[in-house]
């Protein structure tokens, strides 16, 4: 779960990528240190309420953390949320889905809520079927695997990384950060994960069918969650890259 604490110029990048599947859970009893280790920055990394929940603060240095262990950058696959702003205006939840180095694939929401308010969970499903992207267990973008026409599905180990930086301009509305408003904060609570750890690069010990969201009700949205998707894409749809990239895209081309 995140929570903004500074509605500044900045773009809050939660550079959220997955190890197997993201299920972010208002579980409790996961300490931040079994699932991920401060990477960049550690005078910028504060540690509150008994190590539930952690910090990152921004001034002219970013800082960020990310999940265990240690994978290659080359053709990786990339599964973002971007929480972009700036003071004055309402955040904008921006998705992308990167595979083998290849993005492109933004959709801008507007959100129901302020996120400096209080913390909200931002969860992502993936499995051989389909990404689902959700804010607090409600969903927002499917990303399916079309595969068989030719469209790439991220298949590549992955893991959490979680990060603020400088955005400017593209992500302030071409404003500059007024640093005398900082440092800028984002709180992180929550630190669950249900994912498969890939044993000796051997993926397909991954597609059991043994692991809870590889169960054919996750094949698919319920109709409960079809109406809240469509009901989002309604009312919170700001910019979909298939709307002007289309041609770029096959998954685009039959939805």
């Amino acid at each position: 779960m995140v929570r903004l604490l500074k509605q500044q110029r900045f773009l809050f990048l939660p550079h959220l990528v997955a190890l197997a599947l993201i299920c972010a859970s208002k579980a409790v009893g996961v300490s931040f240190q079994q699932n991920y280790k401060v990477t960049w920055g550690k005078n910028h990394v504060f540690f509150l309420d008994n190590g539930s929940e952690v910090q990152l603060s921004f001034d002219k240095t970013s800082a960020y953390f990310k999940g265990l262990g240690t994978f290659g950058r080359e053709n990786h696959d990339e599964i973002d949320f971007e929480l972009l702003g700036n003071k004055g205006r309402a955040y904008t939840l921006q998705t992308n889905v990167f595979v083998s180095d290849e993005g492109g694939r933004e959709q801008r929401h507007s959100l129901w809520f302020d996120p400096t308010v209080d913390f909200h969970t931002y969860g992502i499903l993936w499995n051989q079927h389909q990404i689902v992207f959700y804010v607090d267990e409600t969903p927002i973008r499917i990303f399916k695997n079309r595969s068989n026409i030719g469209v790439r599905f991220p298949s590549h180990q992955m893991q959490v990384k979680v990060s603020i930086w400088n955005g400017e301009p593209w992500a302030s509305n071409g404003k500059k950060i007024d640093w005398k408003q900082g440092p800028f904060l984002a709180q992180f609570q929550g630190f669950n994960i249900h994912g498969c750890q890939l044993q000796n690069h051997n993926k397909y010990n991954c597609y059991s069918p043994h692991l809870w969201w590889n169960s054919k009700k996750y094949w698919e949205l319920n109709p409960q969650e079809q109406r809240e998707y469509e009901n989002v894409r309604r009312k919170h749809l700001l910019y979909d890259y298939c709307s002007d990239r289309g041609q770029l895209h096959k998954e685009c081309q039959i939805r």
